[in-house]
């Protein structure tokens, strides 16, 4: 019976990110869940974050023990992604205000949006797998394949652009390393920067972002919108008056950190001067408490993924197991990127989670569920 090596190199780096995860989570959240009477316990969200992290080490652990050519079948790749459409379309009607939470009873919820990365990749490299002879034909590959992926991400850009743009970008890089021939690849960047415009518009509070980032003031917009009816449009709300705000906190917790940082626990922008501090913006919890030695030290976490990812991607020798392992490392590797840029300055502000530090249960299962199917075609990797 022929055994496979594990990688000890990628499970070494997630496992140290998901611990350090813990700790700043901690860190971030403790004060503030102690002063707030709803939690009134500086332990209330490592614990539940803890929880999460033992559920998901057990699912990452029972992926990675699974061979991954078992979800090379059609009923896996076609039902997972029809159960990501199934899920996403009934949150708009169980969560009307948000869009985002199927709540499973008290304060447990499950995000339809994180399952869709699972069921996005799984579905990805088998169709590309199966298609792989005629992956330029226009009408029997690439229409059904934008039908699927176009409803996928259009479930999911209402309430979560991010998600949507980070799908997207893995949708391309699949299509792109399995030889889409460049005029198509072309077609689809400018589908996707028309939609991705569209889906701007659409909501007053990401066109205020967009705008202010750019033009905080207004000078230039006002030269090609004279009339001012897309500063209008983007003040409608209340949320969107000072869009600027978060990426400006983040900036003085970075900046206050430098080289060595104020010291674990010792942060001040996170004593509610920083929205979403323990979420979407706790790597700038970790740069001001653990300095620039923190965040390089996440950079390089997700460096070794990327590294790890991209070794498997180029050695194994199965088709679904090389676009399996491309897909699962261009989603961690992107939205943690993506968060890490947002954090930093440069990108405009959108709300999306550092995989495998920010609070959250089902961005935590979800990863790791993607990287224990990493692991395992790594194994086989040789």
């Amino acid at each position: 019976m022929q055994t496979y090596k594990t990688d000890w190199i990628l499970f070494a780096a997630v496992l140290g990110l998901v611990l350090f995860g813990l700790l700043i989570v901690y860190s971030a959240s403790s004060i503030m869940a102690r002063m707030d009477a709803r939690y009134n316990s500086s332990w209330y969200f490592v614990v539940r974050q803890a929880g999460y992290a033992v559920v998901a080490v057990v699912v990452m652990m029972a992926l990675k023990r699974t061979n991954y050519t078992k979800f090379q079948n059609p009923a896996v790749a076609f039902g997972a992604i029809g159960v990501a459409l199934v899920l996403l379309f009934a949150v708009y009607f169980v969560d009307s205000a948000h869009h985002r939470w199927l709540r499973l009873g008290g304060p447990v919820g499950v995000q339809p949006s994180e399952l869709a990365k699972l069921a996005l990749v799984i579905f990805l490299a088998f169709f590309v797998t199966w298609r792989a002879r005629a992956i330029n034909n226009a009408r029997h590959t690439l229409v059904p394949a934008a039908m699927a992926v176009g409803f996928l991400i259009f479930a999911v850009v209402v309430p979560d652009l991010g998600t949507a743009v980070v799908l997207g970008l893995t949708a391309m890089a699949v299509f792109f390393v399995a030889g889409l021939q460049w005029r198509y690849c072309f077609i689809v960047a400018a589908l996707a920067f028309l939609g991705l415009v569209v889906s701007i518009f659409a909501e007053p509070y990401r066109l205020g972002r967009v705008l202010r980032f750019f033009d905080p003031n207004f000078q230039y917009i006002s030269r090609i919108d004279p009339h001012g009816w897309l500063r209008a449009r983007s003040e409608r709300t209340l949320r969107t008056r000072d869009t600027n705000y978060q990426l400006e906190q983040s900036q003085i917790a970075v900046g206050a950190g430098g080289a060595l940082g104020v010291g674990l626990m010792n942060g001040r922008q996170k004593l509610l001067y920083l929205p979403e501090a323990h979420t979407d913006f706790i790597y700038a919890v970790a740069g001001e408490e653990m300095g620039l030695i923190g965040t390089v030290g996440l950079l390089a976490g997700f460096l070794v993924i990327l590294w790890r990812g991209l070794r498997t991607t180029l050695l194994i020798r199965s088709e679904f197991g090389r676009y399996l392992a491309l897909g699962v490392t261009v989603v961690v590797v992107v939205q943690g990127f993506i968060n890490m840029s947002v954090v930093l300055g440069l990108m405009p502000t959108k709300g999306i989670p550092l995989p495998l530090i920010s609070y959250g249960g089902s961005s935590l299962v979800s990863t790791l569920a993607l990287l224990g199917i990493l692991m395992n075609v790594s194994e086989h990797a040789g």
